[in-house]
């Protein structure tokens, strides 16, 4: 899969994304003191823990195709983060997948008490719409109501919270790669669709441009999903920051349940090159994307 911008580059990108992001992440996180603290310090601790920071980035570079400034992109892709980072803490929760790793740390749970993470992730939660409803974020009601329309059904029950649901469902069954497809488009993918979408949101895209976006965040969010598959099952905890092998244990269904270790790899692949493909349309400005679906495959981490 060749294109101008190189892995290199990718990560170089990534990480100042990652350092704008942070910033305003670091703004609008409380700090007060008071009875509250122990809640501000937890929503703090897992949201400004490390992390690669992807979706904000692609939040990043499809708003730098419409010409939309950075302030902005950085704001919606916090609003992404601060989403992102609640459905990590409850899904590390005993409830859920019970793990006690996150991002080479403890989980919010271990770190605090269960109690103080569902808070932290309600929490979190909140704010996120909090941001996007902030004219900081883009100075037309319209717009800011389109964003928070996206990433409400993005992270509701016909996206990331179904797509939990139906992976809790299929524990211990031998689901089909259908099941496991929508599964996943839902859990993983809904998300990374509207950080995809929402710079052309933020842009005033025409629709033809928005939908070839989410297009590509379709193939790229299966090629996500399976690569971390892949990584469940062949990385060490070390690496990938969190407990390996716990979907085996946990008799999840995952890709490499269904397809097996070539399989999945077969299919990241395959998603990764349809993801490439919906973005024809675009010139150059589009190489950030094109190279990304290369990253998320290649990943170690």
């Amino acid at each position: 899969m060749a294109d101008a911008t190189t892995l290199p580059a990718v990560e170089a990108a990534m990480a100042e994304t990652a350092a704008a992001v942070d910033a305003v992440l670091d703004r609008v996180l409380p700090s007060a003191a008071g009875p509250e603290a122990r809640l501000f310090e937890a929503m703090r601790y897992s949201t400004l823990g490390g992390g690669k920071r992807l979706r904000p980035f692609l939040v990043a570079a499809g708003a730098r195709l419409f010409d939309v400034p950075p302030a902005r992109a950085a704001r919606a892709g916090a609003a992404v983060e601060l989403i992102h980072s609640y459905s990590l803490i409850h899904d590390d929760l005993p409830a859920m997948d019970d793990d006690d790793l996150r991002r080479g740390r403890p989980s919010c749970h271990v770190q605090f008490d269960e109690a103080t993470a569902i808070l932290a992730g309600d929490a979190l939660q909140a704010l996120a719409f909090e941001v996007l409803a902030d004219p900081e974020t883009h100075p037309d009601a319209a717009v800011r109501s389109a964003l928070v329309r996206g990433l409400a059904a993005a992270a509701g029950g016909r996206g990331m919270a179904g797509g939990q649901m139906i992976d809790l469902a299929a524990e211990g069954t031998s689901p089909g790669i259908a099941l496991v497809s929508r599964m996943h488009a839902m859990k993983t993918g809904a998300i990374i669709g509207f950080a995809c979408e929402a710079g052309a949101i933020l842009g005033k895209a025409a629709e033809p441009q928005r939908r070839a976006l989410g297009e590509y965040a379709k193939e790229l969010g299966l090629a996500f999903q399976i690569a971390d598959d892949l990584l469940d099952a062949e990385g060490k905890s070390d690496d990938i920051g969190k407990t390996a092998g716990k979907d085996a244990a946990a008799g999840k269904a995952t890709f490499v349940s269904v397809l097996g270790l070539p399989g999945a790899r077969a299919r990241a692949n395959q998603h990764a090159r349809g993801a490439v493909e919906r973005l024809a349309e675009f010139d150059a400005r589009a190489d950030l994307l094109r190279a990304v679906a290369r990253f998320v495959v290649d990943r170690r981490s």
